[in-house]
């Protein structure tokens, strides 16, 4: 569908240059590695590359099963197998739609064009790093990829503790404890002559 598009040029083009510069080939081998632990199968295209990678995720079945196995059960209800461009982009579609319900922020997720038309493919590797952080934190726990989602840390402190704390004045309250800058010279004097 890509080469389809007419070339952009002026400014959209300087931009598309810069989205294809934010990409990054080692994330895009850890998202590889993962969608194929997670689903089980290979993915069907082996070489590493942009389009490469958008070849194997732009009919969407794929990233439907990654995310009804994250989830346990299934978020998209119907996976289209045909290999019209409209069932395809329905797919990638209700993957989102999914996404949204697993957990995923609007920030974190894709549009359909993004992957259909290989437009954004750096924002495709975020969501896939953003699905796995929401996996963990909702109870999956197989393989992942990148960093795990904070959770709420609350403390208690007694009465006796939050009053210690009063005591101690910190730096920015402007204490120095005793130091000064007396004595200490930056460069040469200046001497001024009559």
């Amino acid at each position: 569908m890509a080469s389809v598009r007419a070339k952009k040029s002026g400014l959209s083009a300087d931009i598309q240059k810069k989205l294809e510069a934010k990409y990054n080939l080692d994330q895009e081998k850890q998202c590889r590695a993962w969608i194929e632990e997670v689903v089980g199968e290979a993915l069907s295209d082996q070489e590493i590359g942009m389009h490469h990678f958008q070849h194997c995720l732009k009919d969407g079945q794929v990233l439907c099963k990654l995310l009804n196995t994250l989830n346990g059960e299934p978020l998209v209800k119907k996976i289209n197998t045909q290999k019209m461009a409209f069932k395809q982009m329905e797919n990638i579609e209700q993957f989102i739609k999914g996404c949204k319900t697993f957990g995923l922020k609007d920030g974190d997720i894709f549009q359909t064009a993004d992957l259909y038309e290989c437009q954004n493919m750096s924002q495709v590797i975020v969501a896939l790093y953003a699905l796995s952080a929401v996996s963990i934190k909702n109870g999956w726990a197989g393989a992942s990829i990148g960093v795990k989602m904070s959770e709420q840390n609350k403390r208690t402190f007694t009465e006796e503790q939050l009053n210690e704390g009063k005591t101690v004045i910190g730096l920015q309250y402007g204490t120095n404890k005793g130091a000064s800058q007396a004595g200490m010279n930056i460069g040469k004097t200046r001497h001024i002559m009559d």
